[in-house]
């Protein structure tokens, strides 16, 4: 498996680590960024996907 990402949204800086996932918004542990659903927003201030960067932590 390759090394989980995370990835900010540029909005408001809510994390999304691939190797969490976003279980109570939707999105299984070691789901990978390309695999969350294109229609789904942030769950901190509902910023669309493309929003969203890879960061480093």
């Amino acid at each position: 498996m390759t090394e989980a990402k995370t990835w900010m949204c540029l909005i408001c800086g809510w994390i999304y680590d691939e190797a969490a996932g976003a279980p109570d918004h939707g999105i299984a542990p070691g789901t990978p960024w390309d695999q969350v659903p294109m229609n789904w927003t942030c769950p901190e201030c509902g910023a669309r996907k493309e929003d969203f960067e890879m960061v480093q932590i």
